[in-house]
């Protein structure tokens, strides 16, 4: 019989929470026993959802006071490290929103925490469980394309505030030293984490932001990272002033023997010589339709977190970041492994 888990909640200001609450309501493995906020606006909400009454008025006193075995982190980016040596000193694993931290020192003191007390640490992009993204990343490791040289993915709307996210969210997110940056951090993040995962770390990084067109304080509102590799380019671009859905195929992916894109959420190859297809996307198997899926089925057969949710793989993303959060600040590319 399989092990039932327990699972807190580690702060609850990250609007991606509330989904992340109803799978791991959904599992037939998990308990939610806790969650720690200092917002009882937010508590409250917890308590009406998951039908718990442990509620902290912070996180520490959830993790010092709560037998768990799962904490699933839902803060600001710059508190994620905090969370994870706070968790892996009593041997609990966490799963923590994307990006992976705020600064690559969060990031690396993360992994260090969890290397050193042997538990798990998974990083959730929710780019992971989309099939129409899982296909297309199959793809090119299966080499339909041959060796990329082009990666590009625009992420855009029309910002946290305008698109409805909860204030408890968007504060932080304009706020440089929690979020990072501003729509940089944000969005800039999911094509970084792709490209870390297929290609690896860049030589080279440039990074370029602005805040174009908010007429309230942000970090910034549009942002465009390029990593360049011995032989390809990845392109990031990350918008908050987007009020129109994408008009062009994204994420568009370029190989020696064709191209891939997703487009209507649907993915097309096109291959010299031959018609395009559109390519199947298959729903994702039990035990990897979502985060809290995929940490249990690891923990349950021992396999490694892999993919886009590994804790490395997300670390190198967030050096990504941070190499194009430094080439914005000072007009100069950036070599990467960083010093």
């Amino acid at each position: 019989m399989a092990k039932t888990y327990r699972v807190g909640f580690a702060s609850l200001v990250h609007d991606h929470v509330w989904g992340e609450l109803k799978h791991w309501k959904n599992h037939p493995n998990v308990e939610i026993v806790a969650a720690g906020d200092v917002n009882s606006e937010l508590r409250d909400q917890f308590k009406a959802e998951a039908g718990v009454d442990n509620l902290y008025n912070s996180w520490q006193e959830m993790i010092n006071n709560e037998e768990l075995d799962i904490v699933q982190a839902c803060a600001e980016n710059n508190a994620g490290a905090d969370i994870v040596e706070a968790a892996a000193a009593k041997g609990i694993h966490v799963v923590s929103e994307k990006p992976m931290s705020a600064r690559l020192s969060q990031a690396d003191r993360m992994l260090a925490a969890a290397e050193k007390a042997g538990t798990q640490l998974m990083i959730n992009w929710p780019t992971a469980w989309n099939p129409a993204i899982h296909t297309l990343t199959k793809l090119v490791r299966d080499g339909a394309i041959g060796d990329i040289f082009y990666f590009k993915w625009r992420s855009a709307h029309n910002g946290p505030k305008e698109l409805g996210c909860s204030r408890y969210f968007y504060e932080w997110l304009y706020d440089e030293e929690k979020n990072g940056a501003g729509a940089l951090m944000d969005y800039c993040c999911y094509c970084a984490d792709i490209c870390a995962y297929l290609l690896g770390l860049p030589q080279q990084v440039t990074g370029l932001r602005g805040t174009f067109v908010k007429d309230y304080p942000v970090p910034d509102d549009n942002a465009i990272i390029i990593m360049k590799y011995p032989n390809a380019f990845g392109v990031t671009e990350a918008s908050w002033t987007q009020k129109v859905g994408y008009v062009t195929p994204n994420p568009v992916v370029y190989g020696t023997e064709g191209a891939l894109m997703v487009s209507g959420g649907k993915v097309h190859l096109h291959q010299p010589g031959k018609d395009s297809q559109e390519i199947e996307s298959e729903p994702l198997p039990e035990g990897r339709r979502n985060a809290a899926e995929y940490f249990i089925h690891c923990l349950e057969t021992g396999e490694p977190i892999e993919g886009l949710c590994s804790a490395a793989v997300s670390r190198d993303a967030q050096e990504i970041l941070e190499a194009g959060l430094v080439s914005s600040n000072t007009g100069k590319v950036v070599d990467l492994p960083m010093a």
